[in-house]
């Protein structure tokens, strides 16, 4: 039987996205919710993920500007829909820029936010690193000479 907390798992697609999937036992035992981006990678999460509703936020990079505003634009109206529709009481991210919405919007209602610094954070901080580590209740970091960069950090290892 799945514990009554309500969990936002939310990750861009790729690396983040694989690595959040790591912490998929998690998913089983709290009534979860998947948000990433929607795309060739991500095709098959449905299939994978029966019990678990899924969500997706736009892809938004930075190679046009007005793409890419107005991109943001309609993730942060995404973001706070999906939000208000789940009412989660933790959002636990790996990143990258899709998770600081509704990092932000978590923290902003008061609820526990849980960061993991990507695996792939090996010569300084993540850009959605920088951004959540001020407002995270837990901030972990996969490599220990992270600390450094972030001295409030949890290092435990990796999730690979």
């Amino acid at each position: 039987m799945k514990r009554q907390k309500r969990i936002i798992f939310i990750a861009s697609s790729g690396g983040h996205l694989t690595q959040l999937l790591q912490l998929n036992p998690l998913f089983e035992e709290y009534n979860s919710f998947l948000i990433t981006e929607k795309d060739k990678s991500t095709s098959d999460l449905e299939e994978r993920f029966k019990d678990i509703k899924l969500y997706y936020l736009p892809e938004t990079r930075k190679n046009n500007f007005i793409k890419y505003f107005l991109g943001n634009l309609y993730s942060l109206l995404l973001s706070i829909k999906y939000f208000i529709e789940i009412k989660p009481d933790f959002i636990i991210s790996t990143g990258a820029g899709i998770s600081v919405y509704i990092s932000y919007l978590a923290k902003i209602f008061g609820k526990k936010i849980i960061f993991i610094e990507t695996y792939a954070a090996l010569k300084g901080k993540s850009g959605a690193g920088k951004l959540i580590y001020p407002i995270a209740n837990q901030f972990y970091v996969q490599w220990e000479f992270m600390k450094k960069l972030y001295p409030n950090a949890i290092f435990n290892g990796t999730l690979y």
